[in-house]
C-alpha cells in the first residue's frame, strides 16, 4: 500500500479555498437581494419589521438574513484559519 503525505499547510489551504468559494457564492446571493430591493439589508429589515406583513417580503427577509448570518460565520472561520495555532491535524 502506498502512503501519501499531506501537510498541515496543504490542509489549511484546501480549507481556505473551500471557504472562499462558499463566501463568493453567498456574496452573490446577498447582492441579488440588494439589487432586487435596491437597498441595504438594514433598511429592508426596518421596512419589513415596521411595515404591514407581506409574505413575499417576509420570506425574502428570512432568506436574506440567513445568508448574512452564514456570511459572517464563514468569514469568522476564514479568519481563524489564518492562525495555524487554532488547527490541529488528527491522524488515525
Amino acid at each position: 500500500m502506498k502512503t501519501i503525505g499531506i501537510g498541515k499547510n496543504e490542509i489549511i489551504n484546501f480549507l481556505r479555498l473551500d471557504l472562499i468559494s462558499e463566501i463568493q457564492a453567498i456574496k452573490k446571493s446577498l447582492e441579488l437581494f440588494e439589487r432586487k430591493y435596491n437597498t441595504s439589508f438594514k433598511e429592508f429589515e426596518k421596512e419589513v419589521l415596521e411595515g404591514e406583513e407581506e409574505f413575499v417580503k417576509w420570506d425574502d427577509y428570512m432568506e436574506w438574513k440567513a445568508y448574512g448570518d452564514t456570511y459572517k460565520d464563514r468569514m469568522k472561520h476564514l479568519k481563524n484559519l489564518k492562525d495555524e495555532k487554532n488547527i490541529k491535524v488528527i491522524t488515525k
